[in-house]
């Protein structure tokens, strides 16, 4: 499935679940397909039922109702799950579900960011750099962190396409880069 299409999904779903008098919060229905995602992942007989041509339509849709109906989630991610069967999607799902959340960022004047350091930041640090990129994006800022010591030191943020390297590594390739550009 293309990305535009997922995207089209998620704005769609997002459309419904900003609207006012939804009933549903975002980060609840973030959290209802997270789940859903993580349970089909986890059952290859779930995923063979919801993704088998041979399996009838309404017996798929009998299988989301229950599984809706066991965790409890909210009518609206119900209703979204029956549509992203019904189009035979399923497979989808996890693509779906990002551009969701990343729709749902948008809307809410949220950015992510993945940070990488090479090594663990603590409290105050992660504190600082979340203030700075605030500061840079005039966004809220939602940090992701990831360590991979091969940095040496230093961090690496990725918001979007762009990158901000900052890292030892980084600036030893840039300047393997300049000295091999001269030879």
């Amino acid at each position: 499935m293309s990305l535009a299409v997922a995207n089209r999904y998620a704005r769609a779903f997002a459309d419904a679940v900003m609207a006012s008098g939804s009933g549903l919060e975002p980060q609840q229905a973030i959290a209802g397909l997270a789940d859903f995602s993580a349970t089909l992942a986890s059952s290859p007989e779930l995923r063979t039922v919801l993704m088998s041509p041979a399996v009838p339509l309404s017996r798929k849709q009998a299988v989301i109702s229950k599984l809706s109906e066991a965790v409890g989630a909210h009518r609206l991610v119900h209703n979204f799950l029956l549509v992203v069967v019904n189009h035979r999607r399923v497979g989808s799902l996890p693509e779906i579900a990002a551009a969701f959340e990343t729709a749902v960022d948008e809307r809410l004047g949220r950015v992510r960011a993945g940070v990488t350091s090479a090594s663990a930041l603590d409290q105050s640090a992660e504190e600082s750099l979340r203030a700075e990129l605030t500061r840079m994006t005039g966004k809220q800022v939602r940090c992701e962190f990831q360590v991979r010591p091969e940095l040496i030191g230093g961090v690496s943020v990725r918001i979007g396409s762009t990158i901000y390297d900052g890292s030892v590594r980084g600036q030893l390739d840039a300047l393997a880069v300049t000295l091999s550009a001269r030879s």
